[in-house]
């Protein structure tokens, strides 16, 4: 990037699903006159739609957004191709803005084009496959036993309600013969631009209500016929989350359509809250009611300001 690059700007938007972050991220990239890049892992994928609370098509049609039904189900796509992919956009960016939008709430890939993603080994699919039967047939009581033992620093941090996260540390201690949080103990990686953090929060009640409204429409626009539509694809990292796992269980008979949408909006919930616990462990985010958008606005030009 070119010398004056430190007076480019990376503005982050994250918090929890529903909180309205796509709003923000729109309204912001109107006013600075640029473009958005999606941290949300699952919108990357064309196939799956109404699961992932993309931007409308109305909503993308003035402001270009990338990572948005960038690849298909079928590829493996992960947190450190997103950061090259990511510096890449951005460095093309940067030769005609001076800001850019990052906005999601998939936190390893937030952190990954910000601060690095560690140097991870490669892991052979039949490893991942391997363990995700495992999953399926035994639990994640017993992965998270074999990642207690693997690796104890990691196992202590981990959120244990998540198996995407406990999959991807046990295949890592599997092929490498180290502890995956050896690998994460890595410096941070310094960026020729300035990234601006914002978290966005609501009442707990009202956001609450927001997921469950999110969950209806979800459900009312074609949810399970949607998921029917992937569920070659269920053992997908992609889809080993809130809205698919849900369904996918409904339609293996483990329980009935009215426990499906019981248990659609109680993880839905469960996962903002997780969502929340990642982002406030980051000092550098500065927290925002979603309403507060002149504030926000204000925050920002400060911070451009303060450091130009």
């Amino acid at each position: 990037m070119a010398n004056s690059a430190k007076t480019k700007f990376l503005i982050v938007i994250a918090g929890p699903t529903a909180v309205g972050k796509t709003d923000l991220s729109i309204k912001l990239a109107q006013h600075f006159n640029t473009e958005i890049l999606s941290a949300d892992s699952r919108q990357f994928f064309r196939e799956m739609n109404i699961g992932t609370a993309k931007p409308t098509p109305a909503e993308q049609q003035n402001i270009r957004h990338h990572f948005i039904d960038s690849h298909s189900i079928s590829e493996d796509y992960n947190a450190g191709q997103f950061e090259a992919d990511a510096l890449d956009i951005l460095d093309k960016l940067y030769q005609e803005k001076d800001v850019a939008i990052l906005v999601g709430g998939s936190g390893l890939y937030v952190r990954a084009l910000c601060e690095g993603m560690d140097e991870m080994p490669e892991v052979a699919p039949e490893i991942r496959e391997e363990l995700n039967q495992k999953l399926e047939a035994e639990g994640l009581e017993t992965l998270c036993l074999e990642l207690e033992k693997l690796d104890p620093e990691y196992f202590a941090q981990v959120d244990k309600a998540n198996p995407q996260r406990v999959v991807r540390a046990l295949e890592v201690c599997l092929v490498s013969g180290r502890p995956y949080s050896y690998f994460r103990n890595q410096q941070k990686k310094q960026r020729p631009f300035r990234i601006i953090k914002i978290g966005l929060t609501r009442n707990r009640e009202e956001l609450y209500k927001r997921i469950d409204l999110r969950m209806d429409q979800m459900l009312a626009q074609g949810l399970l016929d949607e998921a029917k539509s992937l569920e070659q694809y269920k053992t997908h990292n992609a889809l080993q989350t809130v809205g698919y796992t849900e369904i996918f269980d409904f339609l293996e008979g483990k329980y009935d359509w009215a426990e499906a949408v019981r248990l659609l909006k109680r993880n839905s919930r469960r996962y903002a809250k997780r969502q929340l616990t990642w982002f406030r462990k980051d000092p550098e985010f500065t927290w925002f009611e979603a309403s507060q958008e002149k504030e926000i606005l204000h925050f920002i030009e400060a911070e451009m300001h303060a450091g130009g």
